[in-house]
């Protein structure tokens, strides 16, 4: 059965201007600015004032309903990115060789040596948009950071698929680079 109408609406910070052109959403603050287009799902976005934007969908079945509160979340996640920003923290996980690992470009580029014993050089580069440093507090920690939760995210998984053991098996040799924290 299908619903005649669904909505919901997220609440704008003070310091955060939204814009809309269409379905593409411009999220201004203090850390930066986000934009996303969403003119793959068929909504209606509008201002209620300058402290709300509402998400409408009208006739919808029980699948295209879930994309308002899905849309909802991604608004929200760029509200959060513009003001607080992202931080993923990553730990190098060793029992057999350690893991070296050296950041180039100012943090744009990671190497990752002598994993596995290998002499081969890892690279892996960044999301534009995201900051790779050592933490100073713990050894071993990579500390990821930036505006959008999905390219931070995307760059820890890069990361952390650059150091999976291959053919051997995952529960006796867990080497590799992984999420510690979010």
């Amino acid at each position: 059965m299908k619903a005649t109408l669904s909505n919901q609406t997220v609440d704008i910070p003070e310091n955060v201007d939204i814009t809309l052109k269409r379905c593409t959403v411009v999220v201004k603050g203090p850390r930066g600015t986000l934009r996303r287009d969403f003119t793959h799902i068929s909504v209606e976005l509008s201002l209620l004032g300058k402290k709300r934007l509402r998400v409408d969908k009208w006739w919808g079945n029980r699948k295209e309903l879930a994309t308002v509160r899905t849309l909802c979340s991604h608004v929200q996640n760029m509200i959060k990115g513009v003001t607080l920003g992202f931080r993923y923290k990553m730990r190098a996980v060793c029992a057999h060789c350690p893991i070296n690992v050296v950041i180039q470009d100012n943090g744009s580029l990671i190497e990752i040596r002598i994993f596995w014993g290998e002499k081969y050089i890892c690279r892996v580069r960044m999301r534009s948009g995201v900051d790779c440093s050592v933490s100073q507090a713990q050894k071993d920690e990579l500390i990821l950071e930036g505006n959008d939760i999905e390219l931070v995210s995307n760059s820890a998984t890069l990361i952390q698929q650059a150091t999976t053991v291959k053919n051997k098996d995952i529960r006796k040799f867990l080497e590799g680079i992984y999420v510690s924290e979010k």
